[in-house]
């Protein structure tokens, strides 16, 4: 399964000055980031360079993991971590169902209205997706 690289520009949270401090590094794209952020060592170095707390480096990195998942891309990788799901292992463990149901109220509080929630099909593909990841296929 190929995995999805987005320009830096459509991860979620990250503002343009962000991402062109990031690009002026040489990391243009969520692939990169993600390579380059997988020790923490190699986080921390990158927040001091940037000048930013650990944790948005940190943050930025986990958007970029996941992104991975071809469904997910930046579309629904913010909605993702903002339910708790930190990596793409984390997410091919899950039950589709209790994901869809956390991801439902999630939507319903912060939202007030669910038209806009992932369907559970969707929900099931990511994970579904995120499996194939985790085994390398």
């Amino acid at each position: 399964m190929a995995t999805s690289a987005y320009p830096l520009e459509q991860l979620p949270g990250l503002s343009q000055a962000h991402a062109q401090g990031l690009a002026r590094l040489g990391i243009t794209s969520t692939a990169h980031l993600r390579r380059y952020g997988a020790t923490v060592d190699h986080r921390q170095t990158l927040a001091k360079k940037m000048q930013v707390p650990l944790r948005y480096v940190t943050k930025w990195v986990i958007l970029a993991d996941l992104a991975r998942v071809p469904a997910v891309g930046c579309q629904f990788n913010g909605l993702l971590l903002h339910a708790g799901i930190m990596s793409v292992a984390q997410l091919a463990s899950c039950s589709s169902q209790q994901l869809f149901t956390q991801l439902r109220r999630l939507h319903v509080a912060t939202l007030q209205r669910n038209d806009l929630c992932p369907t559970a099909d969707q929900v099931n593909l990511w994970i579904n997706q995120a499996k194939a990841l985790s085994r390398g296929v």
